[in-house]
């Protein structure tokens, strides 16, 4: 054992300390490697900062800015709501659909772009479902890196075996676009099934943003107490009506505000005033105390549902909610009443109540004169609060959620996306520039600001994924891969085929977690073949097995796809060893079950 072998050991020994107990944040690790690894003279300056510059860290910033801009125009806020027909409010039938549509993405695309493309609606559905986001986006990431193993174009690896295969075999019989299918698929179902059983005890629980009775903050609550929950309520055709919401003085006698009428059979009124009619057969939105809103209900003969259905998108957590705003000195609403003023009709937000002197008014707020420092509470789309708050006289209390969508641009930013996929699918242009080739088309097209492009990404995970580059780099540089292999073949001595692969199996998911899956790969497949001849096993088996074994990387954040999540998700490294360990296991005994079913071992 050489020196330098040494040294790269005792760097990665030192880069998993730091991941496990957490002294410095992961980037801050990454950023080490690149200083560490050249003063020891394990890789070359030029080296030591090329994970900056590679192919798989310009595909993450590129395919994070794709990925905005569809969110941006609400293309993912559309499939968001798509799955959510389908999934419900199920946690598991979520994890499930999310997870399963990625690995079905990975097949074709590679891995780290399926799961940056598709986390904005993973994150919206989570907001809009109350799940905690750290339940979906780690699931979701282990099937979109087993997902690459559907196809032979899936992952790196598999799209570089045949060519390998060559090295030691030049008359090899090379390996179908489907040959590896039938191993991905049992991997995919064994690994949803997995997460099914055992996701709650192995995946972190994380904070749920509590949407389900009205999204107002803590500090609002406390003010404004139970004014701010939010029910859906069916108006059976037996009501008396139609009657004006003037008429039926809500307002007055319940304390409670109708934020929403869906008419039968017409359109969606969501700030509406009180000459607004409730007609039998209407569905309406309320925010108010649970007690008087059920008084209210029993009162009218109405139906209050358990959960939103008609206004399960529109009002969700994730597209509306409810601000505080202060009227200031300079506003021209001073003297004013909110009636007098078309508030609803000119801004689109609903006021549910005014805060003056300590004192909060619910009922006849709509003629009180506002005055400086009347604080105005407020329920609407985030989208109108984002252009209410850029009014003079207007203060609000509290950081807007949400932003503006560009719905007119929504075609743009698609077709951004489906020209890098013609580039990637069609033409064979390198993941990176394609996918730079799509970012930038949201740029020009006005989709986003070159601004906004930059702040969508997550610089942490590119500087955690530039340093560890590096790290795999030395590691195959230094011969210590090498070395470690062969050592291991050469001490097995003569045993039964599948424990040879079982054992080459096992390697290259070591190897795939310090090292790039490519040099892994470039690494095992011949060492692999020389083995297989010589204790008389198929040499292709032998190959398919390290190609597959290199998507086994679940136990560390060293994964660009597991490096990607980590921040959204919340995740420690702790959280990867838990969840993933199990995970290992189960992937290696299903890879081996599967390839000794389908070829015959």
């Amino acid at each position: 054992m050489t020196l330098p072998i040494m040294l790269v050991m005792g760097v990665l020994v030192f880069a998993i300390l730091l991941f496990i107990f957490e002294w410095v944040r992961v980037d801050v690790v990454g950023i080490l490697m690149m200083i560490i690894l050249p003063l020891l003279g394990l890789v070359t300056p030029k080296e030591a900062i090329s994970g900056l510059s590679s192919n798989a860290v310009v595909s993450i910033i590129a395919v994070i800015i794709i990925g905005a801009g569809l969110d941006k125009t609400g293309a993912m806020n559309s499939l968001a709501r798509v799955l959510l027909k389908f999934a419900g409010k199920s946690e598991s039938r979520i994890m499930v659909l999310i997870s399963g549509t990625v690995a079905f993405i990975s097949s074709f695309m590679q891995n780290i772009g399926a799961a940056a493309l598709f986390m904005p609606a993973a994150k919206r559905i989570c907001r809009q479902t109350n799940i905690p986001v750290s339940r979906i986006l780690m699931p979701m990431g282990f099937c979109a890196i087993i997902g690459g193993c559907i196809t032979l174009i899936g992952s790196s690896p598999l799209i570089l075996l045949n060519d390998v295969m060559k090295i030691s075999d030049p008359n090899v019989e090379p390996f179908g676009l489907f040959s590896v299918t039938p191993i991905g698929i049992a991997l995919i179902i064994a690994a949803l099934i997995y997460f099914i059983l055992f996701g709650r005890f192995i995946l972190p629980a994380g904070e749920v943003v509590d949407g389900g009775s009205g999204p107002m903050s803590r500090n609002l609550e406390e003010t404004y107490q139970d004014i701010g929950h939010l029910y859906e309520i069916h108006v059976p055709d037996s009501f008396e009506g139609p009657k004006t919401l003037d008429e039926c003085d809500i307002r007055p006698i319940y304390f409670t505000s109708v934020v929403a009428i869906a008419s039968k059979g017409s359109t969606t009124n969501f700030s509406p005033e009180l000459t607004e009619t409730i007609s039998p057969g209407d569905t309406i939105a309320v925010e108010g105390p649970p007690e008087l809103i059920a008084k209210m209900a029993q009162s009218f003969g109405w139906h209050i549902k358990k959960d939103l259905e008609v206004f399960a998108e529109s009002l969700s957590p994730n597209n509306a909610g409810i601000m505080e705003t202060i009227i200031t000195p300079r506003s021209e609403m001073v003297g004013s009443t909110l009636q007098a003023f078309s508030f609803r009709r000119k801004n689109g937000v609903n006021p549910l109540a005014i805060f003056r002197g300590n004192k909060t008014f619910v009922g006849g707020i709509s003629t009180m004169v506002l005055q400086p420092g009347d604080a105005l509470l407020l329920q609407g789309p985030w989208e109108k609060f984002h252009y209410l708050k850029e009014k003079q006289g207007l203060v609000f209390t509290e950081d807007v959620q949400g932003e503006i969508i560009r719905s007119d641009k929504m075609k743009f930013a698609v077709g951004s996306l489906v020209l890098a996929l013609i580039m990637i699918l069609g033409f064979h242009v390198q993941l990176s520039i394609a996918l730079l080739t799509g970012a930038i088309s949201m740029v020009l097209s006005n989709v986003l600001s070159i601004d906004e492009a930059y702040e969508s990404v997550d610089w942490m995970t590119v500087f955690l994924l530039g340093g560890l580059i590096p790290l795999g780099i030395a590691f195959e540089k230094t011969g210590a891969a090498k070395l470690i292999a062969e050592t291991i073949m050469g001490t097995m001595g003569s045993v039964s085929p599948l424990i040879l692969l079982t054992v080459i199996a096992i390697l290259t998911s070591f190897f795939t977690l310090v090292a790039s899956n490519v040099g892994a790969t470039v690494l095992m497949v011949p060492l692999a073949m020389n083995m297989a001849g010589t204790a008389g096993v198929d040499p292709r088996v032998a190959a398919m097995v390290v190609a597959v074994a290199c998507s086994n990387t679940f136990v560390l954040p060293t994964h660009q796809v597991n490096a990607l999540i980590m921040r959204p998700g919340g995740y420690k490294t702790l959280d990867y060893f838990r969840a993933g360990s199990g995970m290992t296991i189960l992937y290696l005994v299903v890879m081996m079950a599967s390839i000794s079913i389908f070829f015959g071992i």
